[in-house]
């Protein structure tokens, strides 16, 4: 159904070739930038049209690559379906979600496949609804014209690990009950064997053995790390009093109360809207508590989500950091440190994605603060950076002697970086302790269906 033969774009693609037969379900994998979901858009046919690909992409005989767009317009939906990585840049923000499904069928289809793919809210924009709930609004878009062929980009970056795992569990069997091929595109490893039967490995645009080093490599970046060691602490640096925290009509925090001691590293475990960000903003001072108190005795610094809105993209990279309060010998110590030198007259957009981590953990650890907090800092990274990222945040802890108040929907994360955990729960803590100790014997429902979502 699919054949491709020597797909190339200069600079990005080398010498793709691979076939997907009827039923088939192929996965590709490889770190960011290795040209996995520009193939993807080759086989759709919405290749940007700046990029000059040769040799051929043919779908149930339609060459993508040649064909007229009225022509490769007719194979969207119908013989290829595609599932995006970011449901907010590939939904209409000012649509009601009923009537953007209802675009590619029509109104009383639109509202069987939204029920068939768990969504009841026919009337609601894409701001009302969450993350996993935008990503199954896509999933109705892409199976509306009833595909042989469905395409994943990353469908699941994003989402937390129970959110993820119904997302996987409904792409799962909507491709067995209609029949369709898969072609699943990640970074995660475990995904990858969760969903697909064959693997294509990328590398810099080419296709490259599973027996090579590189394969090898990132098999072993998906492996879990050793469980972080225990660390000596000391007097208590952070304490939450019985806080509550209210956002709009939500009660965000619930009567949490908490104890961090100098030198430790607690991770903070919890769902998409689980209250993780708002404990994580009280301890900051970014959030004012409406009821209880918050003490911290010590400088902190911050490592968000997303570098590339935390760092001014006009900025250097050096000017950034020093902005923080370090002069330049400084600003090029830690630079150095994180694995950068010499970059300080960059600016962000010349960095991938988990260069500009590790500079927005330069800036962190700048000023040297007494306690790091980290907000999701390797969500949206492959698994070989993940962990790059993972040990250098251990490597400044250790060195530094700070305290790590470590925030991260996935359990595995948390484990390699943090040797106690608290897990919370629509505002509430609902278990807390040694890591191992939460990790071999979860006490709480939730905190096993936690464990029990992260593939394998």
């Amino acid at each position: 159904m699919i054949h491709v033969d020597n797909l190339s774009i200069e600079g990005i693609l080398e010498n793709i070739s691979f076939d997907i037969a009827p039923g088939q379900r192929l996965g590709i994998i490889g770190e960011s930038g290795s040209g996995k979901s520009m193939t993807a858009l080759a086989v759709i046919g919405l290749l940007p049209s700046n990029l000059k690909a040769t040799g051929t992409v043919e779908v149930n005989g339609t060459d993508m690559l040649s064909a007229r767009e009225a022509v490769r317009r007719k194979v969207r939906g119908s013989t290829v379906g595609m599932v995006f990585q970011e449901p907010m840049s590939a939904l209409d923000p000012l649509m009601q979600v009923g009537r953007q499904v209802a675009e590619a069928s029509n109104p009383e289809r639109a509202r069987e496949l939204l029920k068939e793919v768990g969504i009841e809210r026919y009337e609601a924009y894409p701001h009302e609804l969450s993350g996993g709930q935008r990503q199954r609004v896509l999933i109705a878009l892409a199976i509306a014209g009833d595909p042989d062929l469905l395409i994943c980009d990353e469908p699941t970056t994003a989402l937390d690990v129970t959110t993820q795992a119904e997302i996987l569990d409904l792409l799962d069997r909507l491709v067995a009950e209609r029949g369709m091929a898969l072609m699943f595109v990640s970074h995660d490893l475990g995904v990858i064997k969760r969903m697909t039967d064959r693997v294509l490995i990328f590398q810099r645009g080419r296709i490259v053995d599973p027996d090579s080093e590189y394969a090898r490599n990132l098999i072993a970046a998906a492996k879990p790390g050793a469980p972080a060691l225990p660390s000596e602490v000391g007097e208590p640096i952070i304490t939450l009093d019985k806080v509550s925290l209210t956002r709009g009509k939500t009660l965000a925090i619930d009567d949490v109360s908490l104890e961090i001691r100098r030198g430790e590293r607690l991770g903070i475990v919890g769902g998409s809207g689980s209250g993780k960000t708002s404990l994580l903003r009280l301890i900051a001072g970014l959030s004012a508590p409406d009821a209880g108190t918050v003490r911290v005795d010590g400088s902190l610094q911050m490592v968000f989500q997303d570098p590339q809105s935390s760092l001014n993209p006009r900025l250097k990279v050096g000017k950034s950091i020093r902005e923080a309060g370090v002069n330049q010998s400084r600003c090029d110590e830690v630079l150095e440190h994180v694995g950068l030198p010499g970059v300080a007259n960059r600016f962000p957009h010349e960095f991938s994605g988990g260069q500009r981590q590790r500079v927005s953990i330069a800036r962190a650890a700048g000023p040297r603060p007494s306690i790091l907090l980290a907000d999701e800092p390797v969500s949206a990274l492959d698994v070989t950076v993940r962990a790059q990222v993972l040990d250098l945040i251990n490597d400044l802890v250790t060195e530094d002697e700070l305290t790590l108040v470590f925030v991260s929907h996935d359990l595995s994360v948390v484990r390699h970086v943090c040797p106690t955990i608290a897990v919370i729960h629509e505002g509430k803590i609902v278990e807390s302790g040694p890591t191992e100790e939460i990790w071999a014997n979860p006490r709480h429902p939730y905190t096993q269906s936690l464990l029990e979502a992260i593939p394998h």
